[in-house]
């Protein structure tokens, strides 16, 4: 029994040792009594710690009503100072509707004039931002039509009778601008990004020029700067007529662009289309080898050409003369002479022979060039095939969402046909001329021949 409590008080001791280690210094009992009196000391100060929570409690749960109490109190506050300043708000918007309505109608007649003025002011600053005379004038006046629009826009103040004028002056210049050629200095962009200084001429808001360049404004920069592609020579070679002209040179041919909003909407499109080598450059390696083909062909048609029209003249001095030269007619001539003696039949044979023999010589070559004037349409639908399946095959990896990705096969599909044809045209007239200068040296063979058998036979 005795044992059994000295356990039940020892299991007890460690409990309380445990809550209150940082407190307890542990100390080893020697006896039951001093287990009893560690154990009655634990306990007190056990309470006595629960005993000062309990007043901290107590105590920060006063502090927390106060400040809440305080806080509600704040906001009662704040919601009646809330109160009166939406009566005060709903004071002022009354007396504001009252004000409006009252300068409206002061305001009468103006009132539809001030927004015309509002729509004027900010239209003429949009185009003025786009004009070529920006460049001359200055950013100045779109400054002064934005500010002039946005204290219009507010409705708090009115236009001054000297800023309805200068709306009115700036419009009148920009008109006066359009019919004249002014010529100033300024610096130019150039379409490596450089600057450099240019005597510029400027042809109503259309156009301007410098030297043989055409310039475009660049409204972010507020400069002109030269086209990155130019036109084609004969307007080149107009501006560089204006550019050079003087007031003594009278009128100067000019091709001017009014098309567009501001001009120049027309050249723009004229820019964009490709010149006559970058069409063929667009037919590929088949356009190279067309035109190779075609090219050769002409020069051996021309070269032809000139044989023929030399043995046609010499064939017809021979006609006219009594010795027999080195033409055909001359050697069809001499055998007739030679062979005059025998029978008509061999007479015959021996002249058709000898035409015969000089025949091939004529014609040759001829024959090229009715082949060339075949097979250049065939090249040309072998390209447009080839171009079609390239392009089916960027629309099977791409899609027909963008239309630039078709450009290149169709371009060298259509242009491949265009340079078939302009090689089949040009042969087939010179296989025509050529067969037809042959066939007239031929003809003069056979009625000399024709002649000879006939003498033969009187």
């Amino acid at each position: 029994m005795k044992k059994l409590l000295f356990t039940s008080l020892f299991v007890l001791f460690a409990f309380f040792s445990i809550n209150a280690q940082e407190e307890l210094e542990v100390v080893e009992p020697s006896n039951l009594d001093m287990l009893l009196e560690l154990v009655k000391e634990g306990k007190s100060k056990e309470q006595a710690e629960n005993d000062r929570r309990e007043d901290e409690f107590i105590a920060s749960r006063n502090r927390q009503g106060e400040i809440l109490a305080a806080e509600q109190r704040e906001l009662a506050r704040q919601e009646r100072i809330a109160d009166e300043l939406e009566e005060i708000f709903i004071a002022n918007q009354e007396k504001l509707r009252i004000a409006e309505e009252a300068y409206l109608k002061q305001l009468g007649s103006l009132n539809e004039l001030f927004g015309h003025m509002q729509s004027i002011s900010t239209d003429s600053r949009v185009t003025f931002e786009t004009s070529l005379t920006a460049a001359e004038f200055g950013k100045e006046r779109e400054t002064f039509l934005g500010d002039l629009t946005s204290k219009m826009g507010e409705s708090t103040e009115l236009p001054t009778i000297l800023e309805i004028e200068r709306v009115w002056y700036e419009i009148m210049r920009e008109m006066k601008a359009t019919g004249e050629v002014v010529r100033f200095n300024t610096n130019v962009i150039n379409v490596d990004g450089s600057q450099a200084e240019c005597d510029v001429v400027r042809i109503g808001v259309y156009n301007a020029v410098c030297g043989s360049s055409y310039l475009e404004y660049v409204p972010s920069k507020g400069q002109y700067q030269f086209l990155a592609r130019q036109p084609a020579g004969r307007y080149t070679g107009s501006a560089s007529r204006v550019s050079n002209a003087d007031i003594a040179s009278g009128y100067v041919s000019f091709s001017v662009d009014p098309s567009g909003p501001s001009g120049g909407a027309l050249l723009a499109n004229l820019i964009q289309n490709p010149s006559l080598l970058e069409r063929i450059n667009q037919g590929g390696l088949i356009g190279y080898i067309i035109l190779l083909i075609g090219g050769i062909t002409l020069l051996f048609a021309i070269y032809k050409y000139v044989s023929l029209f030399l043995l046609g003249r010499a064939v017809g001095e021979q006609l006219t003369s009594s010795s027999y030269g080195d033409n055909p007619l001359g050697r069809v001539l001499s055998v007739g002479e030679t062979h005059m003696k025998d029978a008509i039949d061999r007479l015959e044979l021996k002249l058709a022979e000898s035409i015969m023999a000089e025949r091939p010589a004529i014609e040759r070559g001829i024959s090229f060039v009715k082949i060339v004037s075949v097979v250049a349409p065939l090249a040309g639908l072998l390209g447009t095939v080839t171009g079609m399946i390239i392009t089916f095959q960027q629309i099977t990896l791409f899609g027909t969402g963008d239309p630039k990705i078709m450009a290149g096969g169709i371009s060298q599909a259509l242009v491949t046909t265009v340079l078939g044809l302009v090689v089949a045209i040009p042969t087939t007239l010179a296989h025509s001329f050529l067969q037809s200068s042959a066939r007239s040296v031929v003809d003069v063979l056979e009625e000399q021949a024709t002649g000879i058998v006939a003498e033969k036979a009187k």
